[in-house]
């Protein structure tokens, strides 16, 4: 095992916060701190509780503390020519394993390699009660309790303090290539979505003020011979763009109106929405910057069978996430009671209610 196990301190302090019904906000590296909403509770920092516990490059499955850097992380899988599928952006230089995994977010890779909570096989964590709970494995075909380690992306540390994860990793690609294309947004998702049901080594789709990127990764044959069959123009600095993308460098996340996350079926239309668009995922997530009413944004997103997101810029009393059919709210309460008893990790980071 590696040094700095900080389990047994975590543990005690979360009993202690139990007994006392003191709120708790679990925190990495803090390079995620804006997303969600606003939590009045003390910090519980998690980044000293860091390191490596297991690597294994033939299993292609590795397992970090939560507070390792996922700098750190992804350094350790490339000297082995390897990586983490889901590409996740860092956001800063403190990023860490454990908030990677509690924000569930994934780059421009997802669509054609899995998403975060795709490639998560087991969790160890530390629930409301101060308790110490494994779940999951090392393997995919691990089944007993793998849904619950899912469950813990994207909670935003509202089930559990993440201790450790264990994460399926895959070779990098021997070639990459980007190209870009004149489209509009309309043409965009419907050669997107023509592309990504044919046999092209895409693993990378945009579209932003007119133009296309797309990225193709495999083989050097199989890269070579799907760039000289689709055309377009290369891309020289690729990895870059797709560097930017990922981290919102990019002129367009630069913006002052509010930035929301729109999920979509990947062939809806443009939504008649106004302000600037970003079109990733092959046509499933779009960025939207506009000052719109954030009712008319969820009323338009919903009739076209997804949900809106605050990512960025909430003002003060906007909802943050889309709201829940009733239905789901209840099964998400009895999901928080099941994992936080007295409610002191990270309320209402997601919603007011839980």
């Amino acid at each position: 095992m590696p040094e700095n196990d900080l389990t047994p301190e975590l543990s005690e302090r979360v009993r202690a916060a139990a007994a006392s019904a003191t709120p708790l906000s679990p925190r990495g590296g803090g390079t995620k701190d804006f997303l969600g909403r606003a939590v009045q509770a003390e910090p519980l920092e998690c980044a000293g509780h860091a390191g490596i516990v297991s690597y294994e490059p033939t299993e292609l499955v590795v397992t970090a503390r939560g507070g390792t850097r996922l700098a750190e992380l992804e350094t350790l899988l490339d000297q082995s020519g390897q990586m983490l599928p889901f590409e996740p952006p860092h956001f800063g230089d403190d990023a860490t394993v454990g908030g990677t995994i509690a924000t569930g977010l994934s780059g421009p890779r997802r669509p054609y390699a899995g998403a975060a909570r795709d490639l998560v096989l087991g969790t160890r964590i530390i629930n409301g009660a101060g308790e110490v709970l494994r779940f999951g494995g090392e393997v995919m075909k691990n089944v007993a309790g793998y849904d619950v380690s899912r469950l813990m992306t994207g909670s935003m540390g509202s089930l559990g303090v993440l201790l450790d994860v264990s994460l399926k990793v895959l070779p990098r690609p021997e070639a990459e290539a980007t190209l870009a294309f004149e489209h509009t947004a309309a043409q965009a998702v419907r050669v997107l979505n023509e592309w990504a049901g044919s046999p092209l080594a895409l693993s990378a789709a945009c579209h932003l003020a007119g133009r296309t990127c797309v990225r193709l990764s495999g083989s050097a044959a199989g890269v070579a011979s799907t760039v000289a069959h689709l055309g377009g123009e290369s891309v020289t600095e690729g990895d870059a763009f797709w560097a930017d993308l990922r981290e919102q460098r990019l002129a367009f996340f630069l913006g002052s109106a509010p930035l929301w996350r729109i999920s979509l079926p990947a062939t809806a239309v443009p939504l008649a929405l106004p302000g600037d668009t970003l079109v990733e995922w092959g046509g499933a997530l779009r960025w939207l910057r506009t000052d719109a009413d954030a009712g008319a944004v969820r009323a338009v997103t919903a009739a076209a069978g997804g949900h809106a997101t605050i990512f960025r810029g909430a003002g003060p009393g906007d909802e943050v996430y889309h709201p829940l059919p009733s239905t789901l709210a209840r099964l998400h309460r009895r999901i928080k009671e099941a994992f936080d008893p007295r409610g002191i990790l990270s309320p209402g980071r997601m919603y007011a209610e839980f």
